[in-house]
């Protein structure tokens, strides 16, 4: 009898409570899960700001005003003036802009290689596994940074040059993580039902593999982009990145280097930019992380 009245509880709830659709899940799990929720205001913040960054700027960021060169954070000035007299809350606003950008694309080719060389290594294997791979580990005898430079130095300096050595570093990692998770897909049923229906291995790669390697990804992505912002900024400190006048954080912490005891704001402001945007992406990527992972989810 009480298990009568239990079930018919259950069925009141089920109809007054239908199943949630699929996007209200994901928005609710989003919500819930705070280092998600914490890291993606901040990166949001982060895209305004370099989206916008002529409006929210106060000065132009490449005028130079001799008359105010060096002057300490005010209210005129929060963040003080460099020795050419500009603005560095406005060159560190606009380095957002570039920083960013770099990252973002570099992050965004290396994901398009690293996903298709895994993809061809993990799903076909044999030889097409074994050719990958000692590729692969021939990048990761490198340290990332060391290799960056080596790279950037030998195709010389500027953004697109930044932009593809960084993405070079970190294909050969992007592409490691599909491989494993393709690996343990290959084999799976509707993999093998796709094949005993005569599907091509490409469309079996596009509309069924990838599709459940994604959430490993797209983890790897954001935290990368974490890695490529530090990376970004050390190429543009060396002078192998964004070139002056333009700003970038890199940049704007080389040109402060000279003037660390008598003008610290000029090198402190921009490293605290570049351990904002770090913290963020590193947070979206442990969130994202946690909530697509089941065996890490908390309830």
């Amino acid at each position: 009898m009480t298990k009568g009245v239990h079930l018919m509880e259950n069925a009141t709830v089920l109809r007054a409570h239908p199943r949630m659709p699929q996007w209200r899940r994901s928005v609710r799990l989003t919500f819930r899960n705070r280092l998600v929720f914490v890291g993606g205001l901040l990166v949001v913040a982060l895209t305004l700001v370099a989206l916008f960054a002529g409006l929210v700027a106060p000065y132009d960021p490449i005028a130079t005003n001799s008359s105010v060169a060096l002057r300490s954070p005010s209210v005129e000035h929060p963040f003080g003036t460099d020795r050419f007299g500009r603005d560095v809350f406005s060159r560190a606003i606009h380095g957002s802009r570039i920083s960013l950008w770099v990252s973002l694309a570099s992050v965004a080719v290396a994901t398009t290689v690293g996903t298709i060389l895994g993809l061809a290594s993990g799903y076909f294997g044999r030889w097409t596994d074994l050719l990958i791979s000692r590729v692969l580990d021939i990048l990761f005898s490198f340290p990332g940074l060391l290799l960056a430079i080596g790279i950037a130095a030998f195709l010389g300096p500027g953004q697109n040059n930044a932009i593809l050595a960084i993405a070079i570093v970190y294909s050969p990692l992007i592409a490691r993580v599909v491989r494993g998770s393709v690996l343990a897909e290959r084999h799976k049923e509707y993999v093998e039902a796709a094949r005993l229906i005569g599907a091509r291995h490409g469309r079996i790669l596009r509309r069924h593999v990838l599709p459940n390697v994604l959430s490993p990804i797209i983890v790897q992505a954001s935290i990368t982009l974490s890695y490529a912002i530090l990376i970004e900024a050390s190429l543009s400190y060396l002078g192998l990145g964004t070139q002056p006048p333009n700003p970038s954080w890199g940049t704007m912490l080389s040109e402060g280097r000279p003037f660390l005891e008598r003008a610290p704001w000029m090198s402190v402001f921009p490293g605290m930019s570049i351990m904002l945007a770090v913290f963020a992406f590193n947070l979206l990527g442990d969130g994202l992380r946690e909530m697509l992972d089941p065996r890490l989810r908390s309830g």
